[in-house]
């Protein structure tokens, strides 16, 4: 399949990893991931990042690239996925890009130019995010943009500094940036949902509790998780981050900890639907179906 591409995409703990390794025994593939936490080296058992035994052999890029203390950059990791895809056809193989990060499949695979960035406006503003907060901030977003501040939470500062900078320094709304479905590879996508998420993730937290996630928020912590300004803010980890102190011991409520990251993602979960059911490129399948595989299998076909 030269030049070609599988992308498969669609909420958190919809079970797009499985599938994914599935389909790339069945078509000679490797994984590229689009997950943007799971860049982050360390950050493991609270992304659901896929141990060795769940890749079954098969191939996985751009994991663990980055350290904990690096912002998130959509423009970098565009350019380390398109070279990663292009190394992948090179050797005659299927790229089956896999994320829930919706603003990272579309840096990978569509035509799509990122604003560059403005330091000093950035200072400027996360110093401001400091003081008078994100729901501030975001009350001015939303007088400047309101469909952007539609699609971001009030609570997420970075976010909000990152679209005010934008505005800022191009003159025109965030949002505005983002062009039509416009596909850079020849790509098929393969959007993954279920009905029983909830249930799928309370399991999952409670999970990678008992897997030591609080352990690898401690380890994280002498990395600089508490001060990153991407990372450190993450599900989970951020809940975490409140329990601990600096050095480590417990300080506040696990169990309220883990209740609010099952919360949090299953806000999250309602975003990541939202974004991707805009795209009508994608073909949903159920991944309760007992033939997702097959199904899956035949969106390749010519």
């Amino acid at each position: 399949m030269p030049e070609r591409v599988l992308a498969i995409v669609g909420p958190t703990a919809a079970g797009k990893s499985e599938l994914a390794v599935a389909l790339a025994h069945l078509f000679d593939g490797e994984v590229v991931n689009a997950d943007s936490m799971q860049l982050y080296g360390g950050m493991d058992i609270g992304t659901a990042k896929p141990t060795a035994a769940e890749r079954r052999g098969v191939v996985h890029h751009l994991l663990d690239v980055w350290p904990v203390t690096k912002s998130a950059a959509v423009a970098e990791y565009q350019a380390m996925a398109r070279a990663v895809i292009d190394d992948v056809h090179t050797r005659g193989r299927l790229p089956i890009v896999v994320g829930g990060s919706g603003l990272y499949v579309r840096g990978a695979l569509d035509r799509l130019d990122f604003p560059g960035e403005s330091p000093p406006i950035r200072a400027r503003l996360t110093a401001e995010l400091g003081t008078v907060g994100a729901p501030a901030l975001h009350e001015r977003l939303r007088r400047l943009d309101p469909e952007a501040a539609r699609a971001i939470l009030p609570s997420n500062g970075r976010r909000i500094v990152r679209a005010l900078e934008v505005i800022e320094l191009t003159g025109g709304p965030f949002l505005a940036r983002m062009p039509g479905f416009e596909s850079f590879y020849d790509t098929t996508y393969v959007g993954l949902d279920r009905a029983d998420l909830d249930e799928r993730i309370a399991a999952r937290v409670e999970r990678m509790f008992v897997l030591g996630f609080v352990d690898e928020v401690r380890g994280l912590l002498y990395a600089g998780l508490r001060g990153s300004p991407t990372a450190g803010k993450a599900l989970g980890y951020a809940q975490i981050l409140r329990c601990l102190d600096d050095n480590g011991a417990v300080v506040g409520d696990l169990d309220q900890a883990a209740d609010e990251t099952v919360q949090g993602t299953r806000r999250f979960v309602r975003r990541q639907r939202s974004w991707f059911r805009r795209d009508p490129r994608i073909v949903w399948l159920a991944g309760t179906s007992a033939t997702v595989v097959a199904e899956a299998a035949h969106t390749l076909e010519p």
